[in-house]
């Protein structure tokens, strides 16, 4: 029954776009039902073209099915045709009793919290703990692949430095040389690269035309391919003579591309030239060449010669190509790259407790419901858009705009107050901001005000006069010390010993002189 068919698309991309309406209109607090709300939004927006096109092939009727059913109805009796289409709708559910019913209208409708929604688990399926939900990139796994790469092995590079060079290619920031590039290895970690920064601007944006800009990308690395303009895989040409170009490494020193290496120093640069390792490169850069130039009149040989040129011209053209995508990836990333190594910098610097007791707080706010049901009264209330933050206690705000728990309120002690009168009666909350203070710049200029120049010694002094007190006993007994110092009479012994003249005097009355 065509007709049926093609009444339940109809239906079925009408409850589609109600809905993508329902949910287009909430605006949930947190990352994790923003997302949850993206992804069902795209899902929508898929199977509306799937069942679009499911109604265009019942419409162009190839077949000529959809016509003998119009004309099976429209001629003879009706009534024939009506209990034909009742039998064997009959005789299906006899076949099969327990066949179910698909509600379209229950099927696309939002449901609240209460009801047992659970897709949101497939987000939590989608982030590892490190991306927290699209916020950062969880790039460690591909940070180990990169310090067991060949030119890499013998740098130390930290997983922050990473983060600010994993889309750089080119020397100073990468250190592998371009002969290094085409072993598999390499190609795997720019695969993989590649493949995960993709994934990931997938997964957080759902909602984007990214095939569309993926394409664009493949685009304009076509044209730079055939200008030879990708960054590192330029056209290479043979440096002559004890002089080099100024215009790779850090630009500082001179470069020698044979080698792939840079000097600060001319005559460290000259006497190199005459090394083992630069004659042999030098030689096999000049094979390169000429084997490229002249392999068209070797016979036999030359057709090999140009038989693994270009596979080795299509792998490098398969690298360029990741790099080049890695490069665009990041930069339409920007802002969750340096959010990340912010993040980074932020959990270096906590206990195994602190990031613990953050983790504990970050699952029990995912537990928790935050979509509230339309047409609420605080909908309507909210009429500036701006939603209300409930904070009876005054609680302090973190980096996300919300109070921080109690519990961590009092475990840093915030509620306690530390007044400094050198500060000008500043108030501190908590112990630490308190402490932390002392070696601050308003602290040491109110005791340089106070004409205190050694501030080491006035640790957990707030006082005005008791600072002015310690200060006026710390120069009394740096004075007595110094005139003490002065009227100090040396004594000799018979053998030569000097020393103090009461030491003497003692040692005389104990008849050890």
């Amino acid at each position: 029954m065509l007709l049926e068919d093609q009444r339940f698309l109809h239906e079925d991309l009408e409850r589609l776009e109600q809905g993508i309406s329902d949910r287009a209109l909430e605006d949930p607090r947190q990352i994790r039902d923003r997302l949850n709300r993206d992804h069902q939004i795209s899902g929508f927006l898929t199977r509306i073209q799937q069942q679009s096109k499911r109604l265009l092939e019942i419409y162009n009727d190839t077949e000529g099915l959809r016509t003998k059913e119009i004309q099976s109805i429209s001629t003879g009796d009706p009534f024939d045709e009506f209990y034909k289409q009742l039998n064997e709708i009959k005789d299906f559910h006899r076949r099969y009793p327990n066949e179910p019913v698909e509600n379209l209208e229950r099927a696309y409708k939002r449901k609240a919290p209460g009801e047992g929604e659970s897709a949101t688990a497939e987000i939590d399926h989608m982030f590892t703990g490190e991306e927290a939900y699209g916020r950062f990139l969880d790039l460690t796994r591909l940070h180990e692949d990169y310090l067991n790469l060949p030119g890499v092995q013998s740098r130390r590079v930290t997983y922050l430095q990473y983060l600010n060079i994993f889309d750089h290619f080119t020397p100073p920031q990468c250190p592998i040389k371009r002969s290094e590039k085409t072993t598999d290895q390499y190609f795997s970690y720019v695969g993989n690269l590649a493949d995960y920064l993709e994934g990931f601007l997938r997964r957080t944006r759902p909602l984007d035309d990214l095939d569309k800009t993926f394409a664009s990308f493949d685009q304009e690395f076509e044209k730079a391919w055939a200008a030879k303009e990708v960054a590192g895989w330029g056209s290479e040409t043979q440096s002559v003579g004890p002089a080099a170009p100024v215009t790779e490494g850090t630009g500082e020193g001179i470069w020698c591309r044979d080698c792939e290496k840079e000097f600060k120093n001319e005559n460290v640069y000259k006497s190199h030239l005459s090394g083992k390792k630069h004659i042999k490169a030098a030689d096999a850069r000049k094979a390169n060449a000429n084997g490229a130039t002249n392999g068209e009149t070797d016979g036999r040989s030359s057709t090999k010669l140009s038989a693994s040129s270009t596979a080795k011209n299509l792998k490098e053209r398969a690298i360029a190509e990741r790099e080049w995508r890695i490069r665009k990836y990041a930069s339409t990333m920007e802002t969750v790259r340096s959010d990340t190594r912010v993040n980074i910098e932020r959990r270096q610097g906590m206990t195994e407790r602190e990031r613990q007791q953050e983790l504990d707080a970050l699952f029990a706010e995912s537990a928790e419901p935050s979509l509230r049901p339309s047409g609420t009264a605080d909908d309507d209330s909210d009429s500036s858009g701006d939603e209300k933050i409930y904070n009876p206690l005054k609680l302090p705000l973190a980096w996300d705009g919300k109070p921080i728990p109690y519990w961590l309120y009092k475990l840093h002690g915030l509620g306690v107050e530390f007044n400094c009168e050198i500060c000008g009666n500043f108030v501190y909350m908590g112990r630490r901001a308190f402490d932390k203070h002392f070696n601050e710049a308003r602290h040491i200029y109110g005791l340089k005000c106070l004409g205190i120049t050694n501030t080491t010694l006035f640790r957990e002094i707030t006082n005005i006069e008791d600072a002015l007190k310690l200060w006026d006993k710390i120069a009394r007994d740096k004075k007595k010390e110094k005139t003490g110092g002065e009227n100090v009479v040396q004594m000799e012994d018979a053998e030569g010993n000097v020393m103090p003249e009461k030491v003497y005097y003692d040692l005389q009355k104990q008849g050890l002189l």
